[in-house]
């Protein structure tokens, strides 16, 4: 299904969008621009409406398919797709009912489809009337959290005690937190000023240059943003700065460093270091460059690939490396809720294969008496737990530090942050010191 170029609507451009998520596998912050041609507040109204259907996917395809009396053909997906819209703005929205039902038909008109008008406006008309039944229903499948049943049955099998609670985090709405430049403002002062400019502001018990704000805006909207006083960073990630504690005069690798955020963290934390970015992709390392330059930043930029220490890497060791490592991104569905339907299992071994990698090829290169971070936004044990118990195994020389030291379980070493865990995203920490 290819997207039209200038949707006439919002809820057309929504459609699209989910199009090119389902259909052409693009993350929602890399769509070729299905909103374009709408004012600013409805660009918002659709990007509410597709982060709206793709969280809650699984569900409303299931209410969907029990308010059709035959499936639809696959070249009408994008009317099915508009009935589950529908469904989500009656179930899980705050839309007046009639918009719901009498706006969203239309846009089959619009699309090109209009036999489809009056179907949708009966399916719709239907979940109003069976809405309790049909979500009995639902209620009795495991549809009903939202996930895949792939990723449903892992999350079950790695946290047995935690999933329901994972899964259904998952499925709220994070908010937008920053991190405050502490080179160039006051974090008490920028509290008070995005007060001030009418923002609900809230620091973090964990993060000391965290606060959120509400409502959520873009980032040109950012109050300081372009001047470089803040960044975009959930409190979770920007743990990193205080687990790898950088010092002055320390030589410091950030492998995997693109976009940059805990590249910036760092530097902020302790100008005086000196630090190596490494990246792969140079346009991913060009956005790292791009970051630290709003910031009024500069480290060594590089691209090359991490696990491939003998094409780069000049033989003076390193005090302290973070190892921002490739995942699943499990952990950041909150944000990313199509991270659901891009990922596989395939994928999650292939990312443990060069996570394992990764590791090895970082190891030779530290300094007695240094430090490794391993990072993940991953809930995965396979990229946590089991990939750093497995390094310790191979490792005698390698301590674990920090936090998970004393971890009660051997095989459970670091710490694992759960999605929603004191409004943070789900991550993944283990500090890894080499003996002497």
């Amino acid at each position: 299904m290819k997207p039209q170029k200038r949707p006439a609507n919002a809820r057309v451009a929504a459609i699209a969008a989910i199009g090119q998520v389902l259909d052409d596998k693009l993350s929602l912050v890399g769509l070729n621009q299905p909103s374009a041609g709408l004012d600013p507040r409805d660009q918002a109204f659709a990007r509410h409406l597709s982060y709206g259907v793709l969280r809650w996917l699984p569900a409303l395809e299931f209410v969907v398919d029990q308010l059709l009396n035959k499936p639809l053909k696959h070249r009408d997906r994008d009317i099915k797709r508009l009935a589950m819209m529908g469904t989500f703005q009656l179930w899980k929205d705050e839309s007046a009912a009639h918009a719901a039902v009498h706006a969203t038909a239309e846009c089959a008109r619009i699309m090109g489809k209009p036999w489809a008008v009056g179907l949708v406006n009966a399916l719709l008309r239907r979940f109003q009337r069976e809405q309790e039944q049909i979500l009995s229903v639902l209620e009795q499948s495991c549809e009903q959290y939202a996930h895949p049943v792939w990723l449903l049955d892992k999350i079950k099998a790695d946290w047995p005690d935690h999933w329901k609670n994972i899964v259904n985090r998952n499925n709220l709405q994070a908010l937008l937190y920053l991190r405050v430049n502490s080179q160039r403002a006051e974090f008490q002062d920028y509290f008070l000023k995005i007060q001030q400019q009418g923002f609900k502001a809230r620091n973090h018990p964990r993060a000391s240059n965290a606060v959120s704000i509400e409502p959520a805006v873009a980032v040109e909207k950012i109050p300081g943003f372009s001047e470089g006083l803040v960044s975009v960073q959930d409190p979770a990630a920007q743990l990193a700065a205080d687990l790898v504690d950088p010092k002055p005069g320390e030589r410091i690798l950030d492998a995997c460093a693109a976009p940059g955020g805990k590249t910036g963290h760092l530097l902020e934390r302790a100008p005086g270091i000196n630090l190596m970015a490494l990246d792969r992709d140079p346009d991913r390392l060009k956005l790292v460059r791009e970051n630290l330059h709003r910031l009024g930043l500069e480290c060594s930029l590089q691209t090359a690939d991490a696990g491939q220490p003998e094409q780069w890497w000049d033989g003076e060791p390193f005090d302290k490396i973070l190892l921002d490592a490739p995942c699943s991104t499990t952990g950041v569905i909150r944000r990313h809720p199509e991270i659901k339907y891009l990922r596989s299992q395939g994928q999650v071994t292939k990312a443990v294969r060069i996570q394992k990698k990764l590791l090895e090829s970082l190891w030779p290169l530290l300094n007695k008496g240094g430090s490794l971070v391993y990072a993940t936004c991953s809930i995965l044990k396979s990229e946590n737990h089991e990939q750093i118990h497995g390094f310790l195994s191979r490792h005698p020389e390698a301590q674990l530090s920090g936090p998970g030291e004393n971890a009660n379980h051997v095989h459970l070493p670091g710490q694992q942050i759960f999605p929603g865990e004191e409004g943070m995203d789900g991550f993944y920490y283990a500090v890894i010191r080499k003996s002497d």
